[in-house]
C-alpha cells in the first residue's frame, strides 16, 4: 500500500516456494490493484492463477492488465510493458484474453507501438 510494488515483488521472488510466499503473493496481487500499480498486481495474479486455474484469479488479472493498459493511453507507464501485458494475457486459459489481445494489438498498430 507504500506505492513500493516493485519492491513487494522482488521479495516475493526472493521467497521462492514457502506457505508465505502464496499469502504475500495474494497481498502485492490485491494492495497493488487497489492503489492502482496495476502492472505488479497483474503479475502477481497471473502467478496465482497458474497456482489455482479454477479461481477467479482471472478477473483479478483481467482487470489489471486493462488498467496497466489505461495507464500506458495516459502516458504514465512506458509503452513496452504492453509487450508484457500481452504475454501475462496470452497465458491464460480463459477465452476473454483473446478479445483483449486483439484491442490491445489494434491500439498498438494505431499508435505505432512496436510489439515484436
Amino acid at each position: 500500500m507504500n506505492q513500493k510494488g516493485q519492491l513487494a515483488w522482488e521479495l516475493y521472488l526472493k521467497m521462492g516456494t514457502s506457505s508465505d510466499s502464496f499469502s504475500v503473493l495474494q497481498l502485492i496481487a490485491n494492495d497493488c490493484y487497489k492503489m492502482g500499480q496495476f502492472y505488479y498486481a497483474a503479475k502477481a495474479f497471473d502467478a496465482l492463477e497458474k497456482l489455482d486455474p479454477g479461481s477467479c484469479y482471472w478477473e483479478g488479472k483481467r482487470g489489471a492488465c486493462v488498467g496497466v493498459f489505461q495507464l500506458i493511453v495516459a502516458n504514465k507507464e512506458p509503452r513496452e510493458k504492453l509487450k508484457e501485458v500481452l504475454a501475462l494475457l496470452r497465458n491464460s486459459g480463459n477465452p476473454q484474453a483473446e478479445y483483449i489481445i486483439r484491442v490491445l494489438r489494434k491500439w498498438a498498430k494505431d499508435n505505432r507501438v512496436l510489439l515484436s
